[in-house]
């Protein structure tokens, strides 16, 4: 049943997006590009300007290109997943509506999360096409970025969404974008190289998912593969979906079960 209902749950938001796109298209692709365009080709023409490049000889536009679009897909997946999983849950209740039917909670979960992954890679893949166009793209290999993007928003996606399921207030969903997201958003390489922070902060990034996002997604962008990194940076993002996987299906059976 598992397959089935996740197809159908999927097809559900999918009919919801089809009537609100609008919206957002401007969100999550419009003012990304706005952004790119303004740091990248802005601020990074006066960069470029001064400095012989950044971040292994890349100009600007290169080095916070696909950075951006990890940065926007951990945005996008963590938005989606505060507001609307407890909208679901207590507000609108058709969560409710839909475990009445042979849908079981966990069935739930993994729709909810199949569609941040499928809505990410829709976003991403237009940011690198519009990316490309701005200059910040060269490499063929840059089509892998979006599966990182994906990844790199399952890893949010996947433990916000099991902890909404825990609330009954939105009171600390503004706290998880100033407290954890805009600093992730900051501070994990997506501006400069994290080797530019203070040593004795460095280290943090290792443990930032975003930071494992960035660095998978510019490695796609740049054709510059390095085994042992890549295959860490996969391992942590994948362990995190993991981890928040087997924690959301547990939340979503105590919050929905009868």
């Amino acid at each position: 049943m598992t397959a089935l209902a996740m197809v159908r749950i999927v097809e559900r938001e999918a009919e919801v997006f089809r009537r609100l796109w609008r919206a957002f298209v401007f969100s999550n692709v419009v003012s990304p590009v706005l952004f790119l365009g303004a740091m990248g080709l802005g601020l990074g023409g006066l960069i470029d300007a001064r400095s012989r490049g950044i971040g292994g000889g890349l100009s600007y536009v290169e080095f916070i290109a696909p950075g951006l679009m990890a940065a926007n897909a951990m945005q996008s997946g963590a938005g989606m997943s505060l507001w609307p999983i407890l909208g679901g849950m207590k507000w609108i209740r058709y969560f409710h509506g839909m475990v009445a039917t042979p849908v079981r909670a966990r069935d739930v979960y993994w729709g909810e999360l199949a569609w941040s992954g499928l809505r990410t890679a829709v976003t991403s893949s237009v940011f690198l096409v519009v990316a490309t166009l701005f200059g910040g793209i060269h490499s063929p290999w840059a089509v892998l970025a979006v599966p990182a993007a994906m990844l790199c928003a399952l890893a949010f996606s996947a433990p916000l969404m099991a902890f909404s399921a825990t609330q009954e207030t939105d009171l600390g969903f503004p706290l998880v974008f100033r407290l954890g997201v805009m600093p992730l958003f900051l501070f994990s390489g997506t501006f400069f190289p994290v080797s530019q922070l203070p040593s004795a902060v460095r280290p943090l990034a290792a443990v930032s998912p975003l930071w494992h996002g960035v660095e998978l997604c510019r490695a796609a962008a740049t054709g510059s593969f390095r085994f042992g990194p890549i295959v860490a940076h996969v391992a942590v993002l994948s362990a995190l979906v993991a981890a928040g996987a087997w924690w959301g299906t547990r939340t979503f059976e105590r919050r929905l079960s009868p």
